[in-house]
């Protein structure tokens, strides 16, 4: 028997020891053990996950710090612990080791030299890794050692895309991606398939990539474009065993996750050779035949399981409680998300240019970010002095993005500034070296004055770099003083006012040396000017002002970030130096988990989302928050690691319901659903302020949500929010936006519970419900509007208990403001009326419609643009034409009572599609 009829089985693992070890027996779960995660009812930010529990500690196992404790030294502060149940479907779980595996040896079936078709049904956290870069391959299925001779075929992806790799020797491969990116689901879900046409009976070969919602049958939709590619093909007989999960002997990326199915058919859509169903072994099973009549061998870690890891967090504290007696002592602990751990360091992280430059290893870097109190630069290049700066306003200037406040140069009477920072020997000697450094002079100076002077080994032992309003001068001196070269350059005064990266290098080229100045607005234009010399490159020795200080002629120039390099090139400078600006959310926030190694999943293409601006120091988490704040999407804990995930507002649009549940049904709906016609959400002017930037003020003026007063509208609720923004631009659409996610005229349900002891069938569906999830309640009842009850889960508290209590309370929000327009679409691509109204009453039964148009242009009489629905009264009701071109027209209607509701209209009842068009963000 299986739950209801038998206890719920739950296992509560510590990681004790670098392994998970089980402490179930120890934990009361008849005290239930609650677990919260993601949103509250409305509320703005995701909350850290939270589970509570008592352990028993009557053997004092949970103090950590009781030396008989068998956890002596093993626990403490932050021990992870993970919360699971085993119930519903089985399936192959893969934990990301590269021995995880699920093979059966090569047989005659499997050796498939001609067409080939693929298919596989998995629900992963790592389908692409984006944080990894665009070279990651994930692989998924396949017949591919490493060896030569060993190469047949694999599945995976690569490059963000569906990848499909094969060879015709057993040696060198051929392959193929996807044109189009990888569709990552919020769920995780997806069944893939590929399929090789060997010879496309045009002299060349077709590989096709499909997608489905899930299973191996079906239906599927083409994913992209066919890759054709010349020349026919073959496929190699190799007698590599096929494997699910490490499908090749090569270091790819092994999938993190669950496999539900595989499928391999020799032909496309021909017979099935290999069909491993994971959900039809025992649990726990090593081996199982599969319907082709394949034995298949499950080797650890990888398990056959039905466990469903339900939280995974934290224990940061273990308060030991105990009764009089001392025979009832208790751990109550309450672990938590890694949002909690996040959100308590304040540290803000580094400028991007502190960030990023010593990641390059120069030879020296001086960021020049200290405190107004300061006379020296720090380098956190070990090995390198400081840099020191005399005369000069330190933390002075502070308007680039990508920097913390830089000094500005502040002669005192005869006293200059002075500058001096030494750069170490590289090792081997170099053949071309670099200085670069950022500064910013408002006014322009006439007269010809130092900006860098370069100290260096080689013919050049002093390189000045001069500048005026018109004109800049380059010139040499030797270890005499002599000059060996100069160069005068005419340049204009776009390099003032200005935040200005010079880069300066010199090369070895023969019996010359070439120098190159190139000048970069920040965010903007460059130039430049080189010419050589005869003689030797040396390197570079130190960075200075002239001998005798800075002019005060340069009294207000901000200067910073001075690095020297062993080489001509790098690019340590670039996007950093813009503060990252206009990247999108995803590409932000991948970015920043991969230079913190947080492990991150996004869910939708990153290249959709929204453009952010300036990357400022601040905390990591408040950094995440902002770029989703202004994508719109979520930011929320992954439930079966330890690790943050994003879902992007594209995939909150139109997607598909991912549990449908049916109010008649018994135990889909837990009492008490109670729906609330509030103004908690209420929202109807809205200003988007873009920081540093341009604002845009919406507001609804017209309807029963307007500005207006009652009982023409609410009156005003405002609100006003500052998003860091790439563009001005930007503003006014993430207004008209917010302002629809707050005028949403229907009741709200901020809570829908189900009991699955009640409804056992659904635990599959209901356990896979995350932030974001779209929820369906069909046939509610009568007294409520017809359904079905759109929404989105926004998060949830379950309860677990011996023996069979098992409860979830979605906290939920409405979901109808996320179906939005779809240009070509039957159903979502009608634009509505801008105002109609009845022209006569019509009884319950009626089938055609006299209209008036009061506002915006008249209806469609297309015969192509037929059947849609409108929405009437609270009846919707198909209209297959309308007729006539002038006030009124006449709707032919095809179907009444569309959504159950039976009445008869009076003139002027306003009518408008039933899903009129929505322009989403």
């Amino acid at each position: 028997m299986v739950f209801p009829q038998t206890p719920l089985s739950v296992l509560v693992e510590l990681w004790i020891g670098g392994a998970w070890v089980d402490v179930t027996s120890d934990v009361y779960v008849a005290n239930k053990i609650v677990i919260s995660r993601g949103r509250a009812d409305e509320g703005v930010r995701v909350d850290p996950g939270k589970c509570t529990l008592v352990f028993n500690n009557r053997l004092g196992k949970y103090s950590p710090r009781n030396p008989l404790s068998p956890y002596y030294l093993l626990i403490g502060r932050n021990t992870l612990i993970r919360v699971s149940v085993k119930a519903g479907t089985s399936f192959l779980e893969l934990p990301g080791s590269s021995s995880a595996v699920a093979s059966t040896p090569d047989t005659a079936a499997l050796d498939i030299t001609g067409d080939l078709d693929v298919r596989v049904d998995a629900t992963l956290s790592n389908w692409t890794d984006y944080a990894a870069g665009s070279g990651s391959t994930t692989q998924l299925v396949g017949k591919l050692g490493f060896a030569g001779g060993s190469k047949s075929w694999f599945l995976g992806t690569r490059n963000r895309a569906l990848y499909f790799e094969w060879s015709a020797d057993g040696t060198a491969t051929l392959s193929a991606s996807s044109t189009l990116p990888f569709p990552n689901t919020a769920s995780g879900r997806l069944a893939v398939r590929v399929t090789l046409d060997v010879d496309n009976g045009s002299g060349g070969r077709t590989v096709t990539f499909y997608t489905a919602p899930s299973g191996t049958s079906g239906p599927w939709t083409q994913f992209g474009s066919p890759v054709v590619q010349a020349g026919t093909t073959s496929i190699f007989n190799s007698a590599t065993a096929l494997r699910v999960g490490r499908a090749t002997d090569v270091g790819f990326t092994q999938p993190n996750g669950r496999f539900h199915k595989a499928e391999i058919r020799s032909g496309i859509g021909g017979s099935i050779v290999a069909s491993p169903d994971f959900s039809a072994p025992a649990v726990g099973a090593g081996s199982f035949v599969d319907s082709a009549g394949l034995t298949w061998t499950v080797n650890a870690p990888a398990a056959i399981t039905n466990r469903r890891t339900r939280f995974i967090g934290e224990i940061s504290s273990w308060p030991s409680r105990w009764d009089v007696s001392g025979r009832d002592v208790r751990v109550p602990v309450e672990a938590a998300g890694i949002l909690r751990r996040l959100g308590q360091g304040t540290k803000a992280l580094d400028s991007t240019l502190r960030r990023r430059i010593p990641s390059y290893t120069p030879l020296a870097y001086w960021p020049m970010e200290e405190g107004a109190a300061a006379s020296r630069a720090y380098s956190p290049i070990a090995g390198v002095a400081p840099l020191t700066l005399t005369n000069a306003t330190w933390a002075g200037a502070d308007t680039l993005p990508s920097s913390n406040p830089l000094p500005v140069l502040a002669s005192s009477g005869t006293s200059l500034p002075r500058m001096h920072g030494i750069v170490p020997a590289p090792s081997p000697a170099p053949t071309s070296w670099a200085v670069r450094y950022i500064y910013r002079l408002d006014t322009a100076n006439t007269t010809l004055r130092t900006f860098m002077r370069i100290l260096s080994t080689g013919t050049v032992a002093e390189w000045y770099i001069q500048q005026r309003n018109n004109l800049t001068r380059i010139f040499g001196l030797d270890t005499d003083g002599a000059t060996v070269f100069t160069q005068d350059v005419a340049t204009g005064t776009d390099l003032y006012g200005a935040w200005i990266n010079v880069r300066f290098t010199a090369t070895q080229n023969g019996g010359n040396v070439d120098w190159v100045i190139t000048w970069t607005d920040v965010g903007g234009d460059a130039g430049n000017a080189f010419a050589s010399f005869a003689g030797t490159v040396g390197r570079a020795t130190g960075v200075a002002s002239p001998p005798d200080g800075y002019s005060a002629d340069l009294d207000g120039m901000a200067i910073g970030h001075i690095s020297a390099w062993p080489t001509n090139t790098t690019v340590a400078y670039d996007r950093a130096i813009d503060a990252w600006a206009g990247e999108t959310a995803g590409e932000r926030m991948t970015r920043l988990a991969a230079e913190e190694t947080l492990p991150l999943t996004l869910y939708g293409d990153p290249a959709a989302q929204e453009q952010v601006g300036v990357q400022r120091p601040d905390a990591l988490l408040t950094l995440f928050e902002e770029a989703g704040d202004a994508d719109g999407g979520i930011l929320y804990e992954r439930r079966e690691s330890v690790g943050l995930a994003y879902r992007d507002r594209n995939s909150l649009y139109n997607q598909p319901v991912s549990l449908a549940l049916n109010y008649l049904t018994a135990g889909h709906v837990a009492p008490p659903l109670e729906p609330v016609d509030d103004d908690q959400g209420v929202r109807n002017d809205i200003t988007v302020q873009r920081a540093d930037g341009a604002s845009a003020r919406v507001t609804l003026d017209t309807g029963a949500l307007s500005t207006a007063a009652p009982p023409n509208g609410v009156g005003v609720y405002d609100e006003s929010v500052t998003l860091n923004l790439y563009d001005d631009d930007q503003a006014e659409p993430q207004a008209y936006w917010r302002l629809h996610l707050g005028t949403v005229d229907e009741a709200r349900y901020p809570v829908l519970r189900v009991d699955l002891a009640a409804a056992p069938s659904l635990i599959d569906s209901v356990t896979g419900i995350d932030s974001g999830d779209r929820i369906t309640i069909a046939n509610p009842p009568a007294w409520l509007p017809p359904g079905p009850i759109d929404l989105l889960a926004q998060g949830y508290t379950e309860t677990i208990g011996h023996p069979v209590d098992w409860d979830l309370e979605f906290n939920c929000t409405p979901g109808s403001p996320w179906v939005v327009g779809v240009i070509g679409d039957d159903l979502l691509g009608h634009a509505d009326t801008s105002g109609s109204e009845l022209a006569a009453g019509v009884t319950s039964g009626a089938l055609s419609l006299s209209v008036n148009t009061t506002a915006g242009p008249r209806w469609t009489t297309a015969a192509a643009d037929f059947p849609f629905d409108i929405r009437m009264g609270g009846e919707v009701m198909t209209v297959s034409a309308i007729s006539g071109t002038s006030n009124p027209q006449t709707f032919t209607i095809s179907a009444r009572s569309v959504n159950g509701i039976v009445k008869s209209h009076l003139s002027g009842t306003t009518l408008a599609l039933a899903q009129p068009m929505i322009i989403a963000l």
